[in-house]
C-alpha cells in the first residue's frame, strides 16, 4: 500500500470511497506520523483515541451508505477553534486549561460531514504574529530547511502549526484563520495552498476573537482542489454570527480546472515595493507569463492607497484586540493570579497570562482608542480602509482577479526578525489589503528559492468571487507543477 499520509485530500476520499483502505487505517497512519514528528511542535493537543473513535464511526457510516462529503478524512484543527471537550487556548497562557462545552460552527460543519479530528494545532498567541514565535507552547518548526543548513526556520504565522502539519504529512488538511495574512503567508512558507474567503462566508462563532472585522476562517491544504473541497464544507450561513452572509456556498471544486482563458488579470504597480527580493520578483513575472500562456489577458492596475494598508491594519487590528481581549480577566474562566484586591488580580492575571507581543498590541490598541487619540488614529485608519476598498472596486472594473507575490521573502530563521517588530510586521505587506477590504485571497506554491525554500503567489478576487481565485490558482498550480516536499529530517 502507498504511504497513506502522502495522499491528497481528494485522493484519500476517493480511496475511502472505493474501499482501498479504511478510515481507521488512514487515521492510524496519521496518529503514528504525529507521534514521530513531535520535534516540529505542530500539535499542542493530540487526540489519537478520539480520532480512532471518529474513524470507526465513519467506516460504519460508509458501510451503511450514509457517508458525508469528508467522511473518514483526518484533519488538524487550529487551536483558535473551540472544540467541545478538547482544550482550546489560542496558544495563550491566560486561558489555562480552558475546555469548551460547545463547538465552533466551522468545526461542527466538518464533523457533520464526517471529518476526523487528529488534534489541536499550534499557532501564534491569539493569532498575533507572523512567525509562530509568540505561542505559549513554543515555536513550530518548519519542516523545510535551507540547502546545506540545519538552522530551524519559521513556518510563518499565525497558522504555523496548520501549515507545518500539512507540509510534513501529519494531516490531510487543516483549518486555519486569517486576520492579516495568517493563512496565506504560512502556506507560502511551507509549499502548501491556503485560501481566505470573503469576509462573512465562514462563521466566526466559536473562534477565539482577535480582530472581529478582519478575522476569517479558511483551510490550508496540499492542492488547490483540496482547499476547495474543505472550504465548501467550512463555509455556511450562521445566525449565531451577525456578520455571517446568508448566501449559498458554490461548488468551488468544479472551478479549479476551468482555466483562465478570457479572464483579465490585474497587476498592481504599487506591489513593486522597495526591498522585494529579485527571486520573488522573478517568480511574479513567471506567474504573469504562465497566465498569459494559459489564455488570460494581463492588465496593469493601480491600488494607490496600498502604502497606507499596513499602518491602517496595525491600528484597526490592535484596537479591536484591545476590546476583544478585555474579557480575559481571571474572573470567569482560564488562568488566575490572585491579588490583594480586584485590580491587582486583573493586573497580575493579564501580566502573567499574556505574552509580550499580545501585550504590545493591546497597549497600541488601548492607546489608539483612548480619549483624544480616537479621531487621530482609529477613525482615520477606518477612513483609509474605506479608500483601500474603493481602490479594489475601481481596479475590478478593469480585471477579474489580481496577481501578486504572497510574501516579500521565503521562510526565515527564528530570531532573524523577531527582534524588530516593524520588520516582522512587513511580512504581511502583500496580504493585509485583502483583509481590510474583506476580499478572498489564495496563496499557491509556485517555485523554490535559490536556497531550496518554497515561494508562493497570491491571487485576490472580487468579493464573493472565490471561483476566480480557484480558477487562477488552479492554472498557476498546473503551470508551476510544484511537487517539491521537504526532506525528512525529523
Amino acid at each position: 500500500m502507498t504511504d497513506l499520509t502522502a495522499l491528497t485530500l481528494a485522493k484519500a476520499l476517493d480511496g475511502l470511497k472505493s474501499k482501498q483502505f479504511s478510515s481507521v487505517e488512514l487515521t492510524g497512519a496519521f496518529n503514528a506520523a504525529i507521534a514521530g514528528a513531535r520535534v516540529l511542535n505542530a500539535f499542542v493537543v493530540e487526540t489519537p483515541e478520539k480520532a480512532l473513535e471518529m474513524a470507526k464511526a465513519s467506516d460504519a457510516r460508509r458501510a451503511s451508505g450514509k457517508a458525508g462529503r469528508l467522511d473518514g478524512a483526518p484533519l488538524g484543527i487550529k487551536d483558535l477553534y473551540c472544540t467541545r471537550g478538547v482544550r482550546t487556548t489560542a496558544c495563550s497562557g491566560i486561558l489555562g486549561d480552558f475546555t469548551p462545552t460547545y463547538e465552533s460552527t466551522v468545526t461542527q460543519n466538518l464533523w457533520d460531514e464526517g471529518a476526523v479530528m487528529l488534534g489541536k494545532l499550534n499557532m501564534d498567541e491569539f493569532a498575533m504574529g507572523s512567525s509562530n514565535e509568540t505561542s505559549h507552547f513554543g515555536n513550530v518548526i518548519n519542516p523545510w530547511r535551507r540547502k546545506g543548513d540545519n538552522q530551524g526556520l519559521t513556518p510563518g504565522g499565525s497558522s504555523g502549526g496548520s501549515a507545518a502539519s500539512v507540509a510534513a504529512n501529519l494531516c490531510l488538511a487543516a483549518t486555519a484563520s486569517d486576520t492579516g495574512g495568517s493563512i496565506r503567508q504560512p502556506a507560502a512558507f511551507t509549499g502548501t495552498v491556503g485560501i481566505k474567503p470573503t469576509y462573512g462566508r465562514a462563521s466566526r462563532y466559536g473562534m477565539v476573537a482577535f480582530a472581529s472585522s478582519l478575522d476569517q476562517a479558511g483551510p490550508i491544504a496540499r492542492t488547490v482542489e483540496d482547499s476547495a473541497i474543505l472550504l465548501e464544507v467550512m463555509c455556511s450561513h450562521d445566525p449565531k454570527d451577525s456578520t455571517s452572509l446568508n448566501i449559498r456556498t458554490p461548488d468551488w471544486r468544479q472551478d479549479v480546472r476551468k482555466g483562465v482563458r478570457g479572464m483579465k488579470i490585474g497587476i498592481p504597480k504599487e506591489y513593486r515595493i522597495d526591498g522585494l527580493s529579485d527571486e520573488i520578483d522573478a517568480l511574479w513575472q513567471q506567474g504573469i507569463k504562465w497566465l498569459k500562456e494559459a489564455g488570460a489577458t494581463i492588465v496593469d492596475i493601480s491600488l494607490p492607497h496600498t502604502k497606507y494598508a499596513l499602518p491602517a491594519y496595525y491600528i484597526v487590528a490592535p484596537a479591536e484586540a484591545s476590546s476583544n481581549l478585555a474579557r480575559y480577566d481571571g474572573m470567569r474562566y482560564g488562568a488566575r493570579v490572585e491579588g490583594g484586591n480586584l485590580t491587582q488580580t486583573y493586573e497580575g492575571t493579564r501580566a502573567s497570562g499574556f505574552g509580550k507581543e499580545v501585550q504590545r498590541r493591546l497597549m497600541i490598541g488601548t492607546y489608539v482608542l483612548s480619549s483624544g487619540y480616537y479621531d487621530a488614529y482609529y477613525l482615520r485608519a477606518q477612513k483609509v480602509r474605506t479608500r483601500i476598498f474603493q481602490d479594489f472596486v475601481d481596479a475590478f472594473g478593469q480585471c477579474d482577479a489580481i496577481l501578486t507575490p504572497a510574501c516579500p521573502s521565503p521562510a526565515f530563521a527564528f530570531g532573524e526578525k523577531s527582534g524588530d517588530p516593524v520588520e516582522m510586521y512587513l511580512n504581511d505587506v502583500f496580504t493585509v489589503t485583502a483583509n481590510l477590504a474583506g476580499l478572498p485571497g489564495i496563496a499557491v506554491p509556485a517555485g523554490l528559492s535559490a536556497s531550496g525554500l518554497p515561494l508562493g503567489l497570491q491571487v485576490i478576487g472580487k468579493a464573493l468571487d472565490e471561483a476566480a481565485c480557484f480558477r487562477v490558482g488552479g492554472a498557476l498550480e498546473d503551470a508551476a507543477g510544484f511537487v517539491a516536499k521537504p526532506d525528512r529530517w525529523w
